[in-house]
Order: structure tokens, then C-alpha cells, then sequence
């Protein structure tokens, strides 16, 4: 495999310039308090690595197994360097945690790999509210590095 030259720059460092980045976010609105507090932390990262706010588009959807719809639209405009996918899943009495667990993830995992666009996935997936609330800062702060290193790596390639 053949690694781009990028001159002085270290291969291992993450490349997190925002500056010229255009980032969609789709946000499940199930969970609503744990949702818009990733969404948030999701956004002031973005911000701190220099993505402009106007050119962050957010979606609502009603839950998680929605979002991957909301991204293929999102990705088939061809306006975005990566997407960011937000939801919190909390495991129930039921199998249907399961399943909406699963079919989301790996809804999510298709649309990336179908239009080979970034997404970060920041879909939660906890056995309580707890360790949802545990999670949203960090794995918020985290979907929007992950989405600028890799909009930037695909970019570089491209």
C-alpha cells in the first residue's frame, strides 16, 4: 500500500483542521436529553477544530434506526466531507434493543461504505440512562474528531 508523502508532517498524527469542512449530523430525537447533549459536545468540537458553524447542517429523526435514511440523503447531496450519526439506545425488558442496536449500526456502516463518505457513529448503545449520561460529552467530543480526521484523510486521498 502506498502512503501520500506529506512532507514534514508526522503520517501518525491526526490531521484536525475543520477549516474547509462541511459536517452533517443526524440526531435521533428518541433520548432527547442524552441526544442533544452529544449534539452539543458534537458541535463546540467541531467549532474548537475550526468547522465553521454554517457549515454544520443538523437533521432530527424520530429514533436511531431512522438515521441511516437521513444520512444516505444527506450523503446523496454530495455537499458533506463527513456526517456525524447521534442517538442513544437503552437497553429494555425486551429484544428489541437488539434489534434496533444492530439494524442502525450497520445501516449506518452501509451508507459509509455505499457512498465512501465519513461517518462517525455516536449512536449509544448502554444497558441504563446512566452510563448513557456517562458517555455523551466524551463520545460527542469524540464523533467530531473522528469526523474531521477522517473527512480529511478521504479528502487527502481523493
Amino acid at each position: 500500500m502506498h502512503i501520500a508523502n506529506r512532507g514534514d508532517l508526522d503520517a501518525s498524527a491526526p490531521q484536525l483542521d475543520g477549516k474547509k469542512l462541511y459536517i452533517g449530523i443526524v440526531q435521533a430525537r428518541f433520548n432527547a436529553d442524552i441526544t442533544d447533549s452529544l449534539v452539543q459536545a458534537c458541535r463546540t468540537e467541531l467549532i474548537a477544530l475550526g468547522v465553521h458553524e454554517k457549515h454544520i447542517d443538523l437533521l432530527q429523526v424520530p429514533g436511531a434506526l431512522e438515521i441511516p435514511v437521513a444520512l444516505a440523503a444527506m450523503a446523496k447531496s454530495d455537499t458533506y466531507d463527513a456526517l456525524v450519526a447521534i442517538g442513544c439506545v437503552i437497553r429494555g425488558e425486551t429484544y428489541h434493543f437488539e434489534v434496533v442496536s444492530n439494524e442502525a449500526c450497520a445501516g449506518i456502516t452501509r451508507v459509509g461504505l455505499d457512498y465512501v463518505l465519513p461517518i462517525a457513529n455516536a449512536v449509544l448503545t448502554v444497558e441504563t440512562t446512566e452510563q448513557a449520561k456517562a458517555r455523551q460529552v466524551i463520545n460527542g467530543t469524540a464523533a467530531a474528531r473522528v469526523a474531521v480526521e477522517m473527512a480529511n484523510l478521504v479528502n487527502e486521498i481523493s
